[in-house]
Parts: structure tokens; sequence; C-alpha cells
């Protein structure tokens, strides 16, 4: 056992896998629109479980920054293939970017050609025959019209081998001492790149566990974890624990995820946490095992 500002943290690993990632960059007029869209792109991408996508948005941009010269937005998101990846960002940059005022769209990796995903080239025929093909610097840019305008979107977007699912849990005496404490780990690690935090507000209530007494169902509540089971399941809990909290952290590489663990765990070994741990599934899940004692001796 390591202890750090007085609160515990095992020694065991996070099970992350290996996913396919990429990075836009929005730009709008103005931050608040590009905001939005990204806001609104990034939605309903908690889990490649249940949803189509893991994103979130990596950090806003100044002009100075962006293809274009406008204030932007950079946003990841991962799928477990480029079919998957390409599928999902063709309906959401049509539905959530394309359609929100002022937005341009440009691809924020440089990857094997090979491995690139269409999303300007797929979205274009929405120019009705009115799209206009661009090539600069050796990329090709689709312009489509729109009634502010038009919409500039690059041709097609870099991707990479990512890694998803790094991730710690902690454990503290109540639920605001728990949420404030994950709180300032999220903060913490929002100001590091190459990263993102899909769920609602960077943060986990619902932990789950690899499978059910449901046949149907791949994943389940975690339920060595809930405080409200204790005396009813083989629990992990610390005495005196009434609420947990996950982190969960994808990333375009792995040592910005394991960089990203390290800053969360020592920022939330704050007053009223009892203890710090990982998930993992005896090996079981995926190949990457993210020790947590691993960075927090610097």
């Amino acid at each position: 056992m390591l202890t750090l500002n007085g609160v515990t943290i095992e020694d065991t690993f996070a099970e992350a896998f290996p996913i396919t990632g990429t990075r836009l960059i929005v730009t709008a007029e103005r931050i608040e629109w590009a905001r939005t869209a990204g806001t609104v792109a990034t939605g309903y991408a908690a889990s490649v479980i249940g949803c189509d996508v893991e994103a979130g948005i990596e950090k806003e941009l100044l002009p100075d920054d962006t293809p274009d010269g406008r204030p932007g937005v950079a946003l990841l998101y991962f799928a477990f293939s480029r079919d998957a990846l390409q599928k999902s960002l063709i309906n959401r940059v049509a539905q959530c970017i394309l359609t929100c005022p002022t937005t341009a769209c440009f691809s924020g990796l440089v990857g094997d050609p090979g491995k690139n995903i269409k999303i300007g080239g797929a979205l274009r025929f929405f120019g009705d025959g009115w799209q206009i093909s661009k090539r600069l610097n050796g990329l090709r840019y689709w312009r489509i019209p729109t009634m502010d305008g038009e919409f500039l979107c690059q041709d097609a977007f870099g991707t990479v081998k990512g890694v998803a699912g790094g991730n710690f849990l902690v454990m503290g005496r109540t639920q605001l001492e728990t949420l404030d404490a994950t709180m300032a780990a999220v903060d913490a690690i929002r100001k590091l790149p190459n990263v993102i935090l899909p769920f609602p507000g960077g943060i986990v209530r619902a932990g789950s566990k690899v499978g059910s007494q449901y046949k149907a169902l791949k994943a389940s509540t975690n339920d060595a974890y809930c405080p409200t089971l204790r005396g009813q399941v083989a629990t992990k809990l610390p005495d005196g624990a009434n609420a947990v909290y996950e982190v969960v952290i994808d990333g375009l590489d792995l040592p910005s995820v394991e960089k990203a663990m390290a800053v969360g765990v020592k920022a939330a070994c704050r007053p009223g946490v009892l203890g710090i741990t990982a998930g993992n599934y005896g090996g079981t899940l995926g190949p990457y095992h993210l020790k947590l004692h691993a960075g927090l001796a610097n």
C-alpha cells in the first residue's frame, strides 16, 4: 500500500484497451458558438458499451492555434474501429457542427494517410451540387453553401490507435467529500493534452463490472463498490466509506493516459477520502495494465 496525504492508494492497476481515436478542431466567429458545437457534437458519448463513440472536449483554442485564425475547440473521439468512427462522425458533424452558426471543421491529427477517415468528403453531398473543392498545402477541403455563408470542412481526418479505459476510483467518507475530491481530480486532468474524460462532468457514479446475471447485458453495476449493498455482497469498500466515484480516461497514446491517472490520483488525495483503487478484471478486458502507483513518487 502507498499513502499520499493520508489517503491509502491500493497497489493495483487499471485495465485499458486499444481504441481508434481522432481529433476534430471546430472553429467559429465567436468562441461561444465553437463551444456550443463542441458540446452538442460530443453528447451521448460516455461509453462504447451503449454509445456509438466515446468523446469529449479536449481544450479550447485561441485564434493563433487554429487553421483559420478563429477561436475554437479541440474534440477527441474514440471508437473500436475506423469504420465505426467514420460513421459516427459523419452523423455528428452533419447534425451538430454543420448546423451550428459560423462553424468550420478541421482535422487535428496527421496520421498515416491510409488510415484516414472521410468526413468532408461524405458531407459534401449536402451541397446538392453547389459544393466546391479546394486544395491547400496538399490537403483537400470542401465548401458547402449554407444560409449564413458556407461551411468549410476538411475532406479527410487522421486517426491513431489510442487507449481507452484508464481509470481510478475515489472512495470517501461522505458523498459530498468524495465528489469534491473527484472534481479536484477532474480539474487537474483537464489541463493535460491528448486526453478526455468522456462521462458526464468527467465523473462516473454508476461504475460497471463485466457481465451480469442477465444474459442480455454485457455490463452491470459494480456491486462490490455500492455502499447500500454492504453486507449483502463481497464488498471492496474500506471501513467508513459511503460513496465512490470513478474517473475514466481516454487518450491518444498510452503515456498521456498514464500521466493523467497519476495527476488525477494526486489531486484526489484530500480530506474525507479513505482510499483510491482502480478497476480491472484480472487482465481479461484489455492488454494495457496501468499501475496505480506509477508516477506518484514524482
